[in-house]
């Protein structure tokens, strides 16, 4: 086994290198990164679902799509991931206990009583510190978690908050639960770092490793490929996301305006206003312009900047009128 240390906190490269390296190693392989505040969405996930769409534009937290199913998750440098990426993936896929045990047993020998809990979860006390995803590629199987050492829950719980009736899909939903951080139940302080060296070691010496892999410049070049052809773009965070239909009502002083949007492949197929506001022109010309255009807020906006809305939506601001399709 070859163990990977990334000092990388960029959340598009470190997902890019996990995918990377899952198609271009031979070797099985262990890695531990950290990501700098964003929130990454399962595969098979919604993702404007999933996220409190004011608070990450306020904050301008990044938002990427990972390889693996499972929920979405809210990442920030208190936040510890690991990652196993071992052949023989068949065999593997689904035992998330497996990958799971090494964490656990790093966490006893700081006298913390944590348990593998659910399908793909590690808790300490019934409360939450990692969550785990698969996800399998020929005959390998690429294995991470979280481990929440001493992340800001008032960001976690800021920056995942979906407005859930309002959409109607086949996208699949988190599952809220109770978390909490690492850093609380240790009987002697210590710093992340220190945590993330037992992880290591640990690792090390049950995988008999001595190889501490270091990305070459043609690794770290393929990988920022990967980054731009992909995991930045808006056709895979959001247009990759399953058919949806988006239900809003909202109060303006103009009038109350409903919003029904169908979205497919990210974009949107049909679009319907309804309510009690005032225009001078037909609506339906907004709604003609809006089809095939992305369901994200500035694209929408570049659009509608074009139009005089007031003659459509009158005494409704655009920007406000555009939240509402959020």
């Amino acid at each position: 086994m070859i163990i990977i240390d990334t000092e990388n906190t960029n959340p598009y490269f470190n997902l890019a290198a996990e995918e990377y390296v899952l198609k271009n190693f031979d070797e099985d392989c262990f890695m531990l990164w950290r990501n700098k505040n964003c929130i990454v969405v399962g595969k098979n996930q919604n993702t404007i679902s999933e996220i409190n769409t004011d608070f990450v534009k306020k904050h301008n937290i990044p938002v990427v799509r990972r390889l693996s199913g499972g929920g979405a998750v809210f990442h920030d440098l208190g936040n510890l991931n690991f990652t196993f990426i071992m052949n023989e993936g068949s065999n593997d896929f689904n035992d998330f206990k497996k990958f799971a045990t090494p964490i656990i047993e790093v966490l006893k020998t700081l006298s913390i009583d944590a348990k593998f809990s659910g399908r793909n979860d590690i808790t300490i006390d019934y409360k939450k510190i990692s969550g785990n995803a698969q996800y399998i590629y020929k005959d390998r199987v690429l294995h991470h978690g979280t481990l929440l050492f001493s992340s800001n829950m008032a960001d976690l719980t800021g920056a995942l908050k979906p407005k859930n009736t309002k959409f109607q899909g086949k996208g699949v939903k988190s599952v809220a639960s109770r978390v909490t951080n690492i850093e609380s139940y240790l009987s002697k302080p210590i710093s992340l770092e220190t945590f993330k060296k037992k992880i290591m070691d640990y690792v090390s010496d049950k995988y008999s490793s001595e190889k501490i892999y270091t990305f070459t410049e043609k690794d770290l070049n393929n990988i920022d490929q990967l980054v731009k052809t992909k995991y930045e773009t808006w056709d895979w965070n959001y247009g990759s996301s399953p058919k949806y239909s988006f239900f809003n009502e909202k109060k303006f002083p103009g009038g109350t305006v409903e919003f029904h949007i169908d979205v497919k492949k990210g974009k949107i197929q049909n679009i319907k206003f309804f309510g009690d506001f005032f225009g001078k022109k037909d609506i339906s010309h907004i709604e003609n312009k809006l089809i095939g255009v992305d369901h994200d807020f500035d694209k929408i906006k570049k659009v509608l900047s074009s139009i005089n809305t007031q003659e459509y939506f009158a005494n409704i601001d655009l920007d406000n009128l555009i939240s509402g399709m959020f």
